[in-house]
Protein backbone atom coordinates (compact mmCIF):
# COMPACT_ATOMS: atom_id res chain seq x y z
CA UNK A 1 0.00 0.00 0.00
CA UNK A 2 2.73 2.46 1.00
CA UNK A 3 6.41 2.45 0.04
CA UNK A 4 9.72 4.33 0.26
CA UNK A 5 8.34 6.90 -2.20
CA UNK A 6 5.14 7.59 -0.27
CA UNK A 7 4.73 11.11 1.12
CA UNK A 8 3.24 12.18 4.42
CA UNK A 9 0.32 13.73 2.54
CA UNK A 10 -0.45 10.40 0.89
CA UNK A 11 -0.28 8.55 4.21
CA UNK A 12 -2.70 10.95 5.90
CA UNK A 13 -5.18 11.08 3.00
CA UNK A 14 -8.65 10.20 4.27
CA UNK A 15 -7.63 10.15 7.95
CA UNK A 16 -9.71 12.33 10.30
CA UNK A 17 -7.86 13.62 13.37
CA UNK A 18 -10.33 16.30 14.47
CA UNK A 19 -10.53 16.38 18.25
CA UNK A 20 -7.02 14.93 18.63
CA UNK A 21 -3.99 16.73 20.04
CA UNK A 22 -0.41 16.16 19.00
CA UNK A 23 3.08 17.27 20.01
CA UNK A 24 5.94 17.16 17.50
CA UNK A 25 9.41 17.94 18.82
CA UNK A 26 11.88 19.66 16.51
CA UNK A 27 9.05 20.94 14.34
CA UNK A 28 10.80 24.10 13.17
CA UNK A 29 12.61 22.41 10.28
CA UNK A 30 12.86 19.31 8.12
CA UNK A 31 10.65 16.30 8.65
CA UNK A 32 9.29 17.80 11.86
CA UNK A 33 7.60 20.53 9.84
CA UNK A 34 6.15 18.05 7.37
CA UNK A 35 4.95 15.78 10.18
CA UNK A 36 3.19 18.71 11.84
CA UNK A 37 1.73 19.80 8.51
CA UNK A 38 0.24 16.38 7.78
CA UNK A 39 -1.26 15.94 11.24
CA UNK A 40 -2.77 19.43 11.23
CA UNK A 41 -4.14 18.94 7.70
CA UNK A 42 -6.04 15.90 9.01
CA UNK A 43 -7.56 18.06 11.76
CA UNK A 44 -5.27 17.51 14.75
CA UNK A 45 -4.32 20.44 16.98
CA UNK A 46 -0.54 20.36 16.86
CA UNK A 47 1.99 21.87 19.24
CA UNK A 48 5.37 22.57 17.68
CA UNK A 49 7.80 21.87 20.53
CA UNK A 50 10.99 23.74 19.58
CA UNK A 51 14.15 25.33 21.02
CA UNK A 52 13.76 28.51 18.96
CA UNK A 53 10.21 29.74 19.45
CA UNK A 54 10.66 32.56 16.95
CA UNK A 55 11.57 30.04 14.25
CA UNK A 56 8.65 27.90 15.38
CA UNK A 57 6.29 30.86 15.13
CA UNK A 58 7.46 31.53 11.56
CA UNK A 59 6.80 27.91 10.63
CA UNK A 60 3.35 27.98 12.25
CA UNK A 61 2.48 31.19 10.40
CA UNK A 62 3.59 29.71 7.09
CA UNK A 63 1.72 26.46 7.63
CA UNK A 64 -1.47 28.27 8.60
CA UNK A 65 -1.39 30.03 5.24
CA UNK A 66 -0.75 26.80 3.35
CA UNK A 67 -3.10 24.41 5.15
CA UNK A 68 -6.65 23.87 3.88
CA UNK A 69 -9.67 25.18 5.74
CA UNK A 70 -10.78 22.91 8.56
CA UNK A 71 -7.23 22.07 9.56
CA UNK A 72 -6.25 21.81 13.20
CA UNK A 73 -4.78 24.66 15.22
CA UNK A 74 -1.03 25.17 15.51
CA UNK A 75 0.68 26.39 18.66
CA UNK A 76 4.34 26.77 19.59
CA UNK A 77 5.91 25.59 22.83
CA UNK A 78 9.43 26.13 24.12
CA UNK A 79 11.39 22.88 24.51
CA UNK A 80 15.15 22.43 24.68
CA UNK A 81 15.91 18.74 25.15
CA UNK A 82 19.29 19.58 26.69
CA UNK A 83 17.67 21.83 29.30
CA UNK A 84 15.70 19.94 31.93
CA UNK A 85 13.98 23.10 33.12
CA UNK A 86 12.29 23.63 29.74
CA UNK A 87 11.17 20.00 29.66
CA UNK A 88 9.69 20.33 33.14
CA UNK A 89 7.99 23.59 32.19
CA UNK A 90 6.52 22.10 29.02
CA UNK A 91 5.14 19.12 30.94
CA UNK A 92 3.76 21.32 33.73
CA UNK A 93 2.00 23.57 31.22
CA UNK A 94 0.27 20.72 29.37
CA UNK A 95 -3.38 20.26 30.26
CA UNK A 96 -5.77 17.59 29.09
CA UNK A 97 -5.19 14.46 27.03
CA UNK A 98 -2.41 14.02 24.48
CA UNK A 99 -3.21 11.67 21.61
CA UNK A 100 0.04 11.77 19.60
CA UNK A 101 3.62 12.40 20.69
CA UNK A 102 6.27 12.42 17.97
CA UNK A 103 9.79 12.45 19.41
CA UNK A 104 11.40 13.85 16.29
CA UNK A 105 14.10 16.34 17.34
CA UNK A 106 17.73 15.32 17.42
CA UNK A 107 21.41 16.05 16.87
CA UNK A 108 23.78 14.00 14.76
CA UNK A 109 27.50 13.16 14.91
CA UNK A 110 28.71 16.16 16.90
CA UNK A 111 32.47 16.17 16.15
CA UNK A 112 33.75 16.89 19.67
CA UNK A 113 32.80 15.29 22.96
CA UNK A 114 30.27 17.62 24.59
CA UNK A 115 28.21 17.12 27.71
CA UNK A 116 24.84 18.34 28.91
CA UNK A 117 24.67 20.44 32.10
CA UNK A 118 24.04 17.19 34.00
CA UNK A 119 27.25 15.66 32.60
CA UNK A 120 25.68 13.33 30.07
CA UNK A 121 27.24 12.84 26.64
CA UNK A 122 25.44 15.32 24.36
CA UNK A 123 23.87 13.03 21.76
CA UNK A 124 22.65 10.49 24.31
CA UNK A 125 21.45 13.33 26.54
CA UNK A 126 19.53 15.16 23.82
CA UNK A 127 18.32 12.39 21.54
CA UNK A 128 17.35 9.93 24.26
CA UNK A 129 17.27 11.33 27.80
CA UNK A 130 15.54 14.58 26.83
CA UNK A 131 12.80 12.70 25.01
CA UNK A 132 12.58 10.13 27.81
CA UNK A 133 11.99 12.90 30.36
CA UNK A 134 9.39 14.51 28.09
CA UNK A 135 7.47 11.32 27.33
CA UNK A 136 7.43 10.01 30.89
CA UNK A 137 6.41 13.46 32.12
CA UNK A 138 3.53 13.49 29.64
CA UNK A 139 2.52 9.90 30.42
CA UNK A 140 -0.60 10.90 32.40
CA UNK A 141 -1.80 12.97 29.44
CA UNK A 142 -1.09 10.09 27.03
CA UNK A 143 -2.90 7.63 29.31
CA UNK A 144 -5.90 9.96 29.41
CA UNK A 145 -6.22 9.96 25.62
CA UNK A 146 -7.59 6.41 25.26
CA UNK A 147 -5.43 5.06 22.46
CA UNK A 148 -2.48 7.45 22.35
CA UNK A 149 0.44 6.84 20.02
CA UNK A 150 4.09 7.57 20.77
CA UNK A 151 6.48 7.77 17.82
CA UNK A 152 10.25 7.65 18.34
CA UNK A 153 12.42 8.77 15.40
CA UNK A 154 15.46 6.50 15.33
CA UNK A 155 17.84 5.92 12.40
CA UNK A 156 19.76 3.36 10.37
CA UNK A 157 22.61 4.89 12.38
CA UNK A 158 21.59 2.65 15.28
CA UNK A 159 23.66 -0.03 13.53
CA UNK A 160 26.81 1.88 14.53
CA UNK A 161 26.43 0.93 18.19
CA UNK A 162 24.26 -0.74 20.79
CA UNK A 163 23.74 1.08 24.06
CA UNK A 164 27.00 0.61 25.95
CA UNK A 165 25.62 0.53 29.48
CA UNK A 166 29.04 0.44 31.13
CA UNK A 167 30.14 3.69 29.46
CA UNK A 168 27.15 5.74 28.30
CA UNK A 169 29.07 9.03 28.53
CA UNK A 170 32.43 8.15 26.97
CA UNK A 171 34.39 8.46 30.18
CA UNK A 172 36.53 5.36 29.49
CA UNK A 173 36.49 4.87 25.71
CA UNK A 174 37.65 7.36 23.07
CA UNK A 175 34.81 9.54 21.86
CA UNK A 176 33.55 8.80 18.37
CA UNK A 177 30.73 10.89 16.86
CA UNK A 178 29.24 7.96 14.96
CA UNK A 179 29.16 5.36 17.70
CA UNK A 180 27.76 8.08 19.96
CA UNK A 181 25.03 8.85 17.44
CA UNK A 182 24.40 5.13 16.97
CA UNK A 183 24.04 4.57 20.71
CA UNK A 184 21.50 7.39 20.97
CA UNK A 185 19.47 6.06 18.04
CA UNK A 186 19.49 2.56 19.50
CA UNK A 187 18.23 4.15 22.69
CA UNK A 188 15.37 5.75 20.74
CA UNK A 189 14.29 2.34 19.49
CA UNK A 190 14.67 0.74 22.92
CA UNK A 191 12.58 3.51 24.46
CA UNK A 192 9.71 2.61 22.13
CA UNK A 193 10.12 -1.07 22.98
CA UNK A 194 10.11 -0.25 26.69
CA UNK A 195 7.10 2.07 26.47
CA UNK A 196 5.19 -0.56 24.51
CA UNK A 197 5.67 -3.00 27.39
CA UNK A 198 5.10 -0.62 30.28
CA UNK A 199 2.22 1.44 28.91
CA UNK A 200 0.16 -1.21 27.13
CA UNK A 201 -2.46 -1.27 29.91
CA UNK A 202 -2.95 2.48 29.37
CA UNK A 203 -3.89 1.88 25.74
CA UNK A 204 -0.68 3.55 24.53
CA UNK A 205 1.21 2.20 21.54
CA UNK A 206 4.85 3.10 20.91
CA UNK A 207 6.97 2.45 17.84
CA UNK A 208 10.30 3.57 16.41
CA UNK A 209 11.28 4.36 12.85
CA UNK A 210 13.99 5.21 10.38
CA UNK A 211 12.82 8.23 8.33
CA UNK A 212 15.29 7.64 5.51
CA UNK A 213 18.22 9.50 4.02
CA UNK A 214 16.68 12.97 3.99
CA UNK A 215 19.05 15.68 2.79
CA UNK A 216 16.96 18.77 3.46
CA UNK A 217 17.10 18.84 7.26
CA UNK A 218 19.07 20.61 10.00
CA UNK A 219 20.05 17.30 11.63
CA UNK A 220 23.60 17.54 10.29
CA UNK A 221 24.17 21.09 11.54
CA UNK A 222 26.88 20.03 14.01
CA UNK A 223 28.69 17.62 11.71
CA UNK A 224 32.24 17.92 10.35
CA UNK A 225 31.54 17.47 6.63
CA UNK A 226 35.17 16.59 5.83
CA UNK A 227 34.86 13.78 8.35
CA UNK A 228 31.61 12.65 6.74
CA UNK A 229 33.23 12.62 3.30
CA UNK A 230 36.12 10.52 4.63
CA UNK A 231 33.67 8.18 6.33
CA UNK A 232 31.72 7.69 3.09
CA UNK A 233 34.93 7.10 1.13
CA UNK A 234 36.05 4.44 3.64
CA UNK A 235 32.91 2.40 3.10
CA UNK A 236 32.09 2.45 6.82
CA UNK A 237 28.99 4.53 6.20
CA UNK A 238 26.37 3.18 3.81
CA UNK A 239 23.33 5.25 2.96
CA UNK A 240 19.99 4.32 1.40
CA UNK A 241 18.64 6.35 -1.55
CA UNK A 242 17.87 9.95 -0.71
CA UNK A 243 14.33 11.07 0.08
CA UNK A 244 12.51 14.38 0.07
CA UNK A 245 11.37 15.77 3.41
CA UNK A 246 7.79 14.92 2.45
CA UNK A 247 8.82 11.29 1.94
CA UNK A 248 11.00 11.36 5.07
CA UNK A 249 8.02 12.34 7.23
CA UNK A 250 5.77 9.61 5.84
CA UNK A 251 6.71 6.82 8.26
CA UNK A 252 6.38 9.14 11.27
CA UNK A 253 2.89 10.10 10.11
CA UNK A 254 1.99 6.47 9.42
CA UNK A 255 2.84 5.48 12.99
CA UNK A 256 1.23 8.60 14.45
CA UNK A 257 -2.10 8.43 12.67
CA UNK A 258 -2.73 5.72 10.10
CA UNK A 259 -5.45 3.16 10.83
CA UNK A 260 -3.31 0.56 9.03
CA UNK A 261 -1.07 0.24 12.11
CA UNK A 262 -3.80 0.50 14.74
CA UNK A 263 -2.74 -1.51 17.79
CA UNK A 264 0.76 -2.21 16.47
CA UNK A 265 3.36 -1.51 19.18
CA UNK A 266 6.99 -2.10 20.09
CA UNK A 267 8.13 -2.33 16.47
CA UNK A 268 10.66 -0.59 14.22
CA UNK A 269 9.58 0.73 10.81
CA UNK A 270 11.14 2.22 7.68
CA UNK A 271 9.73 3.07 4.25
CA UNK A 272 6.22 2.83 5.77
CA UNK A 273 6.64 -0.85 6.63
CA UNK A 274 8.01 -2.93 9.49
CA UNK A 275 11.76 -3.45 9.16
CA UNK A 276 13.51 -6.77 8.75
CA UNK A 277 16.23 -7.79 11.22
CA UNK A 278 19.88 -7.51 10.20
CA UNK A 279 22.73 -9.47 11.74
CA UNK A 280 25.68 -7.24 10.84
CA UNK A 281 26.33 -3.64 9.86
CA UNK A 282 28.60 -4.18 6.86
CA UNK A 283 26.80 -2.97 3.73
CA UNK A 284 23.43 -2.61 5.46
CA UNK A 285 21.28 0.29 4.27
CA UNK A 286 18.08 -0.92 5.92
CA UNK A 287 16.82 -3.11 8.72
CA UNK A 288 16.95 -3.23 12.49
CA UNK A 289 19.55 -4.79 14.77
CA UNK A 290 18.12 -7.31 17.26
CA UNK A 291 19.72 -5.43 20.17
CA UNK A 292 17.58 -2.37 19.36
CA UNK A 293 14.35 -4.23 20.14
CA UNK A 294 15.60 -6.57 22.86
CA UNK A 295 13.24 -6.56 25.86
CA UNK A 296 16.00 -6.97 28.43
CA UNK A 297 17.96 -4.10 26.92
CA UNK A 298 14.79 -1.99 26.88
CA UNK A 299 14.03 -2.70 30.53
CA UNK A 300 17.61 -1.98 31.57
CA UNK A 301 17.70 1.29 29.64
CA UNK A 302 14.38 2.37 31.16
CA UNK A 303 15.67 1.80 34.68
CA UNK A 304 18.94 3.61 33.97
CA UNK A 305 17.11 6.51 32.32
CA UNK A 306 14.74 6.92 35.25
CA UNK A 307 17.75 7.31 37.53
CA UNK A 308 19.46 9.78 35.19
CA UNK A 309 16.48 12.12 34.77
CA UNK A 310 15.53 12.34 38.47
Amino acid sequence: MFSADTTATEVIDGVDLHGRRAVVTGASSGIGVETARALAAAGADVTLAVRDTEAGARVAERLEKELPSGSGQLTVGRLDLADRSTIAAFVAAWQGPLHILVNNAGVMATPQLTRTPEGREWQFGVNHLGHFALATGLHPALAAADGARVVSVSSIGHLFSPVVFDDLDYRFRPYDPWTSYGQSKTANALFAAGAAERWADDGITANALMPGNVGETSLARHMDMDQVAAFLASGDLALPPQKSVEQGAATSVLLAASPTVQGVTGRYFEDCAESRPVTERAGAVAGVAPYALDRENAARLWAVSEDLVR
